[in-house]
């Protein structure tokens, strides 16, 4: 298998394991502590009028449905965790998959969640990281402890790409 293509799978692979992590920890947290999940419809209505040139809404929820949104916000969750792995590994390379270690995970996995709180949540109506919902602290305590167990994927879906695929 050529470098490259061992690049995206490993980015495939890792980033749709840290997403689901990710996902696993947000029903932990819906079940056990009460703490609503974000709406993936509204991610997919967001990222359906950004192509058609619409990219700030004043509340996304008031804005026109888009045909297949809730498809297209987990499609593109998923999606943007494998650009996000493929980040860790360009930056670390791919000797980090081989041997994985936890912080450069965690440095990555932080680091997303500059994409939410400057680039979605304004787009979606609630201001640069979350500044105009009700609590902007709880909300952005939320997007980094979401974005933390996505760094904690990261490093676990790195372990266990060798137990699933020889590369």
């Amino acid at each position: 298998m050529s470098e490259e293509l061992e690049f995206v799978v490993r980015a495939a692979l890792i980033g749709g394991g840290a997403t689901l992590v990710m996902d696993l920890w947000a029903l932990f947290q819906k079940v056990v502590f009460k703490v609503p999940s974000l709406n993936y419809a509204m991610v997919g209505r967001w990222f359906g009028h950004c192509m058609c040139g619409r990219f700030m809404h004043a509340k996304i929820a008031e804005a026109p449905p888009v045909s297949g949104e809730l498809i297209l916000g987990w499609m593109l969750h998923y999606g943007i965790g494998v650009v996000f792995a493929g980040a860790l590994l360009w930056i670390w390379g791919l000797e980090w998959a081989y041997q994985p270690t936890l912080l450069p995970a965690l440095i990555v996995g932080v680091a997303t969640v500059v994409a939410p709180f400057f680039v979605m949540q304004p787009g979606m109506g609630a201001g640069i990281a979350a500044s105009k919902t009700p609590n902007p602290n709880i909300a952005r305590l939320r997007s980094l402890v979401a974005h933390t167990s996505f760094g904690i994927g990261l490093y676990i879906a790195a372990l266990l790409v060798p137990f699933f695929i020889q590369l």
